[in-house]
């Protein structure tokens, strides 16, 4: 993870010792970046797996494919966390959010049917502290160690003017393998398909900026108990995001017919199950089956937001929806069950042109 601006020259050296202005007086600390990288080498090869070549540090990541697949194919998906950041910096816990940054890219890895295999982070600030920087990617090391991948690489980013020095921002770029003739990308899903829901841990990384004005304008802090539950605001909104890949590849591997995955992110249901619905076809979903989590009732309470502004911004308490042949329904529940999952059947594939609708 070299620091972008870090490079050192005898040019430098020159300007200092002519007392001319140096790097770190404009802003730039190199050695601060050579402290953080060293901090974090370990929690990087800490998800190393299979595949993973070389050590971190070098000017690129290298993996090798698994042995053993016919035909290959990459996935890739690249994300970030949104506002969430602005929480996690306002009440210093920025251990958490690396999580919600892997989060976000495999599970849409997952999506296509992929095992996402590798992973690498950008990190944008002000100032560079190395104990700041450690403590994000020790939250994106826990996540890449959750979703099975290796963290083989990144890159951070000390750009004082455009970032005030308590600032900062991350994005990821996930990679994934799967057989050709294994992707799914929803062009199987047939009437009388089932639909089903994996609990999510809350708001994960959606709609924040509706939340914190939400909060404004109720005159709530993030140290304030959130109502009705004894968390904060903020152990409320930290909640990371759940990562999906364990549950939904052991389903995948015990030969569950599953013809479409859909992460609800931003859009929600609605927004996210339409992406694999084909034309002709519609998931009618049961809200009377969804179990909405209190948090999302709060917020809709305190902030007046109408039924449908709600649906198509959080994902109200489903985070993963699976679409499956009926005839391995019941195979399919124990099996997530197994690996800890409380899925709820909410509804059906039937003909329509809506591709998602809630009654």
């Amino acid at each position: 993870m070299p620091l972008t601006e870090g490079r050192s020259s005898s040019l430098g050296d020159y300007s200092a010792a002519t007392g001319g202005l140096t790097y770190r007086e404009a802003g730039v600390d190199i050695e601060a970046g050579e402290q953080a990288v060293r901090l974090i080498k370990d929690l990087a090869e800490s998800t190393f797996i299979p595949g993973v070549l070389g050590s971190l540090g070098g000017f690129a990541g290298l993996f090798a494919l698994p042995e053993g697949l016919k035909d290959p194919v990459l996935v890739a998906s690249t994300d970030g966390v949104g506002t969430k950041v602005l929480v996690a910096k306002e009440v210093g816990r920025l251990d958490t959010v690396g999580i919600d940054l892997v989060a976000m890219s495999v599970n849409d890895v997952l999506a296509m049917g992929a095992r996402p295999v590798l992973f690498l982070d950008y990190l944008a600030m002000g100032k560079l502290s190395p104990q700041e920087v450690t403590r994000l990617v020790a939250g994106v090391a826990e996540g890449c160690r959750q979703a099975g991948c290796a963290l083989i690489g990144g890159e951070m980013a000390e750009m004082p003017g455009l970032y005030a020095p308590e600032e900062f921002d991350l994005a990821g770029f996930c990679v994934g393998v799967v057989e050709r003739d294994k992707i799914i990308d929803g062009s199987k899903v047939a009437l009388g398909d089932k639909v089903v829901g994996l609990a999510s841990s809350g708001f994960h990384s959606n709609g924040y900026s509706l939340i914190r004005k939400v909060l404004e304008v109720n005159g709530l802090s993030l140290t304030d108990h959130f109502p009705g539950q004894e968390q904060s605001v903020a152990e409320v909104l930290l909640r990371p995001t759940r990562i999906y890949v364990r549950s939904v590849l052991a389903l995948l591997e015990a030969g569950a017919q599953v013809h479409g995955l859909a992460h609800i992110t931003g859009g929600g249901l609605p927004g996210n199950v339409s992406r694999v619905i084909p034309d002709g076809l519609c998931a009618e979903v049961c809200l009377d089956c969804l179990k909405v989590p209190a948090e999302f009732r709060v917020i809709q309470d305190l902030g007046h937001v109408r039924e449908e502004e709600m649906f198509r911004t959080f994902n109200m308490g489903i985070g993963y929806v699976i679409i499956i042949d009926p005839h391995d329904l019941g195979e399919a529940l124990t099996v997530l069950e197994q690996q800890g999952e409380s899925p709820t059947v909410l509804g059906e594939i039937v003909a329509g042109y809506e591709r998602v609708v809630l009654r």
